[in-house]
């Protein structure tokens, strides 16, 4: 999971990179190129069987949310600092435990809704709305968690009657299906080597990425690895130093610092209810 985060890290770094150049529309086809790959290895490896699907609906909706998301986050790193931009997603594990409670029925108690809203108000100290301090189109990550909460709580009601490897292989397929659409109207030629190396890499980094964190999900329960997930902060901080210049200032480390907690103050929170109906089952 950590070499997963350090992989995506990468790819975002390329990706923001990229749209310099491309439109961020392509450089999200160049990834899916990547997500696609991962996909027909698993194929290769596991057999056309993981394709079969209880629910077709679900697993469309769920690969047009992917794609949603990434170019949202996409665009947003177009114009934002990396770190800032992945502090700022932070927050969806926040808008997941609204959603599941909205839509899943689950039961959000008072220090759960707590930690809620000191994630958001952690997010608040990073955005600073009205500052200038920021680009506006921070709020596109904030777009982005919310279609990647969505597909998280599709992705619940999927793994009641489909395996994980196949939720995957859908949205990589799907999303590469959707994404190709609007390629003639943005489509621009990549002149140099070195932007055919970086694209190829983004794909084959991503690919790497996508199977690590399958991996990982499948050998340990989620609410132990999700706290991995914040290493995403250091590697986007490291990476937006070296290649952009970039260093978060001090709200934004503090504005993280609020997310981070309250994000695993609600995982382990979770994982001790989980683990008490266990002992009471």
């Amino acid at each position: 999971m950590l070499t997963g985060m350090f992989l995506f890290s990468a790819v975002d770094t390329q990706a923001k990179f990229l749209t310099d150049t491309f439109h961020p529309t392509q450089v999200i086809w160049f990834r899916q190129l990547g997500l696609l790959l991962g996909v027909l290895i698993i194929l290769v490896l596991k057999g056309p069987s993981i394709l079969k699907t209880a629910q077709p609906k679900l697993q469309l909706t769920r690969g047009v949310l992917a794609i949603c998301s990434a170019v949202s986050f996409v665009t947003a790193i177009r114009y934002v600092a990396l770190a800032d931009a992945v502090a700022v997603s932070f927050v969806a594990p926040f808008f997941l435990s609204m959603l599941a409670a909205i839509i899943l029925k689950e039961t959000m108690g008072p220090r759960r809704w707590i930690a809620v809203i000191f994630g958001f108000i952690g997010a608040l100290i990073i955005i600073r709305p009205g500052s200038g301090a920021i680009h506006p189109a921070v709020l596109l990550v904030v777009v982005a968690t919310v279609f990647y909460a969505l597909r998280q709580i599709i992705g619940r009601l999927l793994a009641d009657t489909d395996k994980t490897v196949t939720t995957v292989a859908y949205t990589a397929i799907v999303g590469s299906l959707i994404i190709t659409v609007p390629m003639p109207f943005v489509w621009v030629t990549p002149e140099s080597g070195f932007q055919i190396l970086i694209i190829c890499s983004m794909a084959v980094l991503a690919a790497f990425g996508e199977i690590l964190v399958i991996k990982a999900l499948e050998v340990a329960e989620a609410v132990v690895i999700a706290p991995i997930h914040y290493s995403l902060i250091i590697w986007g901080t490291m990476y937006g130093y070296l290649v952009f210049g970039h260093l978060p200032d001090k709200w934004t480390w503090i504005g993280t610092a609020i997310i981070v907690c309250a994000g695993l103050f609600t995982t382990l929170r979770s994982s001790a209810v989980k683990t008490s109906v266990a002992s009471s089952d």
